[in-house]
């Protein structure tokens, strides 16, 4: 994410490095909760931190890769894992705020508490109480950590169960669902643009007002956030063969275009080979600014 000036300031507290060792409960468990920070810029992330993996593994058909690049930045900030247990495949990304000291610690620990709740879900049913509770327990660790300083993350998480997509989001980090050719939407961004976007809509405000904004790209919600209540929580999505979940912090979609990206997804390569080409592609930009930029992907 980028800098201070990306971040809602009001009711933040802030936060001392602690990383948590995810507890294992189902029957495999493997800890690679490994930091993902790499010297300089890097096509191919570090291992995912692949939390658990049970006995039974439905939709076994799920195919994942994710790739991620430091930029221009001096700590890599963001933050995944993924899962598979017999309720399904999660996938989990945090982009923590960047600019201040905190930033890794909070992805860190967001993303660990996720997992950590989500190896505790026996139930598909569950899943929508699940996203809630993480958010919640996730927010109240970020900042009974904290203690005064900045910090804070977005989050976002899909997971793939029975064939239908469930998913939940917090800042402006972003899922998409590839399918036929286009890109279909699936999470709003919680920033100040989203506000202006539905003030232009209502006809309150002229497009020059959303567009020249200074403040627009400010979040509005994220984890680490006083003012915290839950995250985005979506109906789940029946999921069609050959359809494409990506999961991306703004240091993906800030650099590359919808067009782009969708050339890329169009390949049809295995999703590890994707998602590095996708960073290579964010990486041969060579932006002066360039943000950390993580993408996961799930191919169903």
């Amino acid at each position: 994410m980028m800098g201070m000036e990306k971040w809602f300031t009001s009711d933040v507290l802030a936060v001392y490095a602690a990383v948590f060792v995810v507890v294992a409960i189902l029957i495999v468990v493997r800890q690679r909760l490994r930091a993902a920070v790499t010297a300089g810029p890097s096509r191919k992330a570090a291992p995912s931190p692949e939390l658990a993996s049970s006995e039974q593994q439905p939709d076994r058909e799920i195919s994942l890769g994710n790739a991620q690049t430091i930029g221009r930045r001096t700590e890599q900030d963001d933050y995944f894992a993924s899962a598979v247990t017999k309720v399904g495949t999660l996938a989990v990304l945090a982009d923590g705020i960047s600019g201040v000291s905190n930033g890794r610690m909070a992805s860190t620990l967001a993303v660990t508490m996720f997992s950590r709740e989500f190896l505790k879900l026996d139930d598909a049913g569950d899943i929508p109480e699940f996203f809630h509770k993480a958010s919640i327990v996730s927010n109240r660790a970020i900042m009974e950590q904290l203690g005064g300083a900045i910090g804070g993350t977005t989050l976002v998480a899909a997971v793939i169960s029975d064939h239908r997509l469930h998913w939940g989001a917090v800042g402006d980090s972003l899922i998409l669902l590839f399918r036929d050719g286009e890109f279909l939407p699936v999470n709003s961004k919680d920033t100040f643009e989203s506000v202006l976007e539905a003030r232009y809509l209502a006809g309150e405000i002229g497009r020059e007002e959303v567009s020249g904004n200074p403040m627009k790209n400010q979040l509005t919600n994220y984890l680490g956030y006083g003012g915290f209540m839950s995250m985005e929580i979506g109906e789940p999505i029946p999921l069609e063969p050959g359809d494409i979940v990506i999961l991306c912090s703004d240091g993906v979609y800030d650099a590359l275009t919808e067009v782009e990206m969708e050339e890329i997804l169009m390949q049809r390569m295995p999703p590890q080979e994707t998602a590095e080409e996708m960073i290579a592609c964010v990486e041969r930009k060579s932006y002066k600014h360039q943000d950390n930029a993580t993408v996961l992907i799930l191919e169903h």
